[in-house]
C-alpha cells in the first residue's frame, strides 16, 4: 500500500503548532517513539531501499515493512513510500521473534512526534536527537497534502518525497553510522 506523505524540514515547531491549531486541526497526541530497524545480515533490503521497522509509540505497537518507491540516490525526492504495517501486541517479545528468524537490527532510535489530526490529514511534528525538527503531512493525496501545507504558509513546491534516512543524509549524517541513537546516548557503529 502507498503511503502519500511529504515532509517540510527545518520548521519551528512552536510556530507550526499554533498555525495548526489556527485552521482547525485537533492535537492528538505527544509521544516519545522508539524503534528497532531490522534488516539481513548482508543488509540485502538496504540495498533495495527497504527495511523493516519495528516501532512503540507508547499505546500502540507496531511492525512494518517500508519500501521507497522510484527511489533516487542522494537526496532527490523519491516517488513514494511502499508500508505494510501491523499491530503487535509487545515490543520487546517481538524484537526477540526478530532477532531469532535471524534479522539483525540496523540500529535502535528515539524521537519525540506530536500529532495533530485535521479531517484525513495527519500532521506529525518530529524531534530526532540530531536533526531539526520537521513536519510531516499524510493524507488521501497529494493535492490534499499540498492543500494542508498552503494552509500553514508552506510552499508545496518545497515539500520532500523522503524517508528518514534521506533527511540524514541532507544533514550530512547517516542513519546508519548510529547503532544507538537515543536523546541519553549515541552510539556509532
Amino acid at each position: 500500500m502507498e503511503e502519500i506523505e511529504a515532509k517540510y524540514l527545518d520548521i519551528d515547531p512552536e510556530g507550526i503548532q499554533k498555525k495548526l491549531l489556527a485552521t482547525g486541526a485537533v492535537k492528538k497526541s505527544e509521544v516519545l517513539i522508539r524503534q528497532k530497524v531490522y534488516d539481513y545480515p548482508d543488509w540485502r533490503l538496504d540495498k533495495m531501499g527497504a527495511w523493516i521497522r519495528l516501532r512503540d509509540m507508547g499505546s500502540k505497537v507496531t511492525l512494518a515493512y517500508k519500501q521507497r518507491l522510484g527511489m533516487k540516490d542522494g537526496v532527490a525526492n523519491d516517488a513514494g513510500m511502499e508500508e505494510i504495517e501491523v499491530a503487535v501486541g509487545e515490543f520487546e517479545k517481538t524484537a526477540m521473534i526478530m532477532e531469532k528468524a535471524g534479522f539483525g537490527i540496523k540500529f535502535y532510535e528515539e524521537k519525540k512526534r506530536i500529532t495533530y489530526t485535521k479531517g484525513n490529514i495527519v500532521f506529525d511534528i518530529d524531534i530526532w536527537p540530531v536533526l531539526p525538527p520537521y513536519l510531516e503531512i499524510e493524507g488521501p493525496s497529494w493535492e490534499a497534502i499540498d492543500k494542508a501545507a498552503e494552509d500553514l504558509g508552506l510552499d508545496p513546491q518545497k515539500k520532500k518525497i523522503l524517508s528518514a534516512m534521506q533527511i540524514f543524509d541532507i544533514y550530512g549524517l547517516r542513519e546508519k553510522d548510529f547503532l544507538v541513537l537515543t536523546f541519553e546516548k549515541q552510539v556509532n557503529r
